[in-house]
């Protein structure tokens, strides 16, 4: 009996030792070695859109003072800069590049056997996968696609607020990223319709850190393309745009914008896909009293309205407002402003005053 066990202790040492992941300087779990279990790109991958964010999954919770920019590479014709995070309830490793990836080009992606799990085994063999990007799609005014932002009523990069007042967001969600739930105040007594509040380090649903990070990418996306549209070539504008009646085009503002004296009419003139894009450099605001609304006429649809703002927008008190802002600052929406659109804000906050509504388009 004895022997029987000697030699059943030998063989688990044994299966240990044959099992047990490359000693390094941590403490070590024998017999559970870190792998990558599935990537997105995949490898193999083709058409890959250029804006695209590169993750990949682990089979166990790791370190993350091991994944960084050091340990997580991608090359394309050079070595391509980014922001390397790990989301540990996912065991998912995130890449968001600085820059949109380069189209038409074979990229390779590399994990590094510096990476680590939460017991301090190392990835065994460096991690390596390719893809290839499709092509770039010119700007035009054919419409800006906000992909999964476009699910959002309003999204923040550092606080979301009602300050008093039942404000309702319908049919659509509510995010924020980098800012934390914290930063979401007066919920109650707004509330979402059909839609959810997200914010960043929710521990559930799974997942919630990465929607939003792709969120957060697919709104400067957006941004970028609004700003940078020019066919058909644009038309300039300045100042108070009320009592004006607009066709579909792109509109360029090198400064601040208006809607004041007025309302603004838009046009489309029988054409239901009929595109309004206003590329405005500075703040734009809409001034409740003798207008400021923004009229939709001739088969107009609010969700073909685009208001690129390179600063802040504020939309007046007891307007009623259509279409998406996009703002690089930050958004208020003054007492008993409605909106028929999103308020998108890349960097900043948007401020619900005083019993306001934002429905989807």
């Amino acid at each position: 009996m004895k022997i029987n066990n000697i030699i059943t202790v030998l063989a688990i040492a044994t299966v240990a030792a044959f099992t047990a992941c490359e000693k390094d300087t941590f403490r070590e779990k024998p017999g559970v070695c870190p792998i990558v279990l599935s990537t997105n790109p995949e490898n193999g991958a083709s058409g890959v859109p250029l804006e695209k964010i590169i993750t990949a999954t682990f089979n166990t919770k790791m370190d993350p003072k091991t994944i960084n920019e050091s340990s997580f590479t991608l090359t394309g014709e050079s070595e391509l800069a980014g922001t390397v995070t790990y989301n540990d309830e996912n065991r998912r490793l995130n890449f968001v590049p600085d820059n949109p990836l380069a189209p038409g080009t074979s990229w390779s992606a590399r994990i590094a056997t510096t990476v680590k799990d939460e017991h301090g085994n190392a990835l065994q063999t460096d991690y390596i996968w390719s893809f290839t990007t499709g092509t770039a799609t010119a700007p035009s005014a054919n419409g800006v696609n906000l992909n999964s932002v476009a699910g959002f009523g309003i999204f923040a990069g550092a606080g979301i607020s009602n300050n008093a007042g039942f404000s309702e967001i319908r049919n659509l969600n509510i995010g924020i990223t980098p800012g934390v739930r914290s930063a979401v105040t007066g919920f109650p007594p707004a509330i979402v319709v059909n839609g959810a509040i997200f914010a960043s380090g929710d521990a559930s649903p799974d997942g919630v850190s990465d929607m939003l990070i792709q969120a957060k990418q697919d709104l400067i996306d957006a941004y970028l393309y609004a700003e940078s549209a020019v066919s058909p070539a644009p038309a300039t504008v300045a100042g108070d745009q009320g009592g004006k009646t607009l066709a579909p085009g792109i509109y360029k503002s090198t400064s601040t914008l208006l809607i004041q004296s007025g309302d603004l009419t838009l046009d489309a003139q029988g054409d239901e896909n009929a595109v309004w894009i206003f590329q405005i450099a500075a703040d734009f605001t809409t001034v409740g009293g003798a207008g400021g609304s923004v009229i939709l006429k001739g088969g107009a649809q609010a969700k073909n309205v685009y208001w690129q703002t390179g600063s802040s927008a504020t939309i007046g008190d007891y307007t009623s407002f259509h279409g998406n802002v996009l703002a690089l600052t930050s958004i208020t929406l003054n007492s008993g402003a409605t909106a028929t659109g999103r308020m998108l804000a890349r960097n900043g906050s948007v401020v619900m005053t005083n019993n306001n509504i934002i429905e989807k388009p």
